[in-house]
């Protein structure tokens, strides 16, 4: 559900209580909570009941929609991606499989190399939702669908957050869209 709030906009947090909207994001409202202190909260799939609505103006285009525009237009039509960084722990690291039959070889893996083929699948996971949404032959319902499907695919891959070394470039599943 995508909700519209300017800067002042008092709201309800199902978990944090009582808050108010200190700056909007492109992809998040940042609310300061009276008991649980400033928190980042999804703009398009939140948790809040709107106590006061503050209009954002209407006259400005806000840097935050500006910067949200421009990541689109990135990520639609070119093939530049976001650089995301190994955390610094794992750096030269490796995986190491052992099979259950002793008689088999383990198989080494440098961790560097894992880790750019779990961001080359998060950045075509982020293009195929790009495509379905930006498909004109599926209804809504069906891209819905699909986008409901892909959010449990990044919900699968949180395990792999512990590699990231910045906690914004990590995967989100269902759990955490819903804040």
């Amino acid at each position: 559900m995508e909700t519209n709030l300017g800067i002042g906009s008092r709201v309800k947090h199902i978990d944090y209580g009582d808050g108010v909207i200190i700056n909007v994001k492109p992809n998040s409202y940042y609310i300061t909570f009276i008991n649980e202190g400033a928190k980042d909260i999804n703009r398009f799939n939140h948790n809040l009941e709107i106590i006061e609505a503050v209009d954002p103006p209407d006259d400005l285009i806000s840097s935050a929609e500006i910067e949200r525009t421009l990541i689109g237009i990135l990520r639609r039509w070119t093939d530049v991606q976001e650089e995301v960084f190994l955390h610094n722990k794992w750096q030269g690291g490796k995986l190491v499989f052992y099979p259950a039959d002793k008689t088999m070889q383990a198989k080494e893996v440098p961790i560097d190399t894992f880790f750019h083929k779990i961001v080359m699948l998060r950045d075509r996971l982020r293009v195929m939702e790009q495509r379905i949404n930006a498909h004109d032959k599926m209804t809504d319902e069906e891209k819905i669908n699909m986008q409901q499907y892909i959010t449990k695919i990044y919900g699968s891959l949180t395990s792999f957050n512990f590699l990231f070394k910045y906690p914004h470039n990590q995967f989100v599943g269902e759990k955490g869209k819903s804040e």
